[in-house]
């Protein structure tokens, strides 16, 4: 799926490992954390919207570039209605995804030929998910531990598998090790700048080079949305 908006997530997510899911208390404070994330070398990053004025976060994240010049991919989590999924596209979010089964969400995603990873738990719940985007974020991770991963992988080799849900950043090697293609991270990310940079170190500018193309020339330097608009 390389000429699909999904396949080009994947890659990254894939190069990335660590997936940051930000709740704030305001827009102002996502996009703070957003530009800092990005000076560290990420690239994606899901913003969710429990976070009060997340549209207009995502509206001033998503035209920004990472530490290596690569267009910022700004996703949407905690989606679950039509009407946010609707929003969240209309303000430029590059992805979309749910905790749990959302057919309302899948619909949109299809509609407007956007990417949507659903949120799922069970075995059922992850495959029916994969069949239809070819990834699933497992939620709650931490009930079933890498060792839930691991049994999943076995019987979807091919699949994206992102858990999320209780994970700590030094615990990721671990999920990773268990098969996780990326692991969604809600606390625990430092605030220390060269800390953070540190959990961002592998990702190297051209990890994911065959999914760059003419889309990601650069834009507007990460420090330019701290100021906001």
């Amino acid at each position: 799926m390389p000429d699909h908006p999904s396949g080009h997530l994947y890659a990254v997510l894939a190069a990335q490992r660590v997936l940051p899911v930000l709740r704030n208390s305001d827009a102002d404070e996502a996009v703070r954390r957003t530009t800092a994330l990005l000076a560290a070398g990420c690239r994606a990053v899901e913003l969710t919207t429990s976070t009060p004025g997340w549209a207009g976060a995502v509206t001033r994240t998503a035209p920004l570039n990472d530490v290596h010049g690569r267009s910022a991919l700004i996703g949407v989590g905690t989606v679950t209605t039509t009407a946010q999924a609707e929003t969240a596209l209309d303000a430029g979010a590059a992805f979309l995804i749910s905790p749990y089964p959302a057919p309302e969400v899948r619909a949109v995603a299809v509609r407007r030929e956007a990417v949507f990873i659903e949120g799922g738990f069970t075995p059922g719940e992850v495959a029916a998910a994969v069949r239809a985007a070819g990834a699933a974020k497992v939620f709650p991770a931490h009930v079933g531990g890498p060792g839930f991963v691991r049994s999943l992988r076995a019987v979807l080799p091919a699949a994206v598998i992102i858990p999320t849900g209780g994970i700590r950043p030094a615990e990721v090697p671990g999920w990773l090790a268990a098969g996780a293609t990326a692991v969604g991270i809600g606390d625990g990310l430092p605030s220390d700048p060269g800390e953070l940079a540190a959990v961002f170190a592998g990702v190297d500018a051209d990890a994911d080079a065959d999914a760059d193309g003419d889309a990601d020339a650069p834009r507007r330097a990460p420090h330019d949305a701290a100021a906001g608009r």
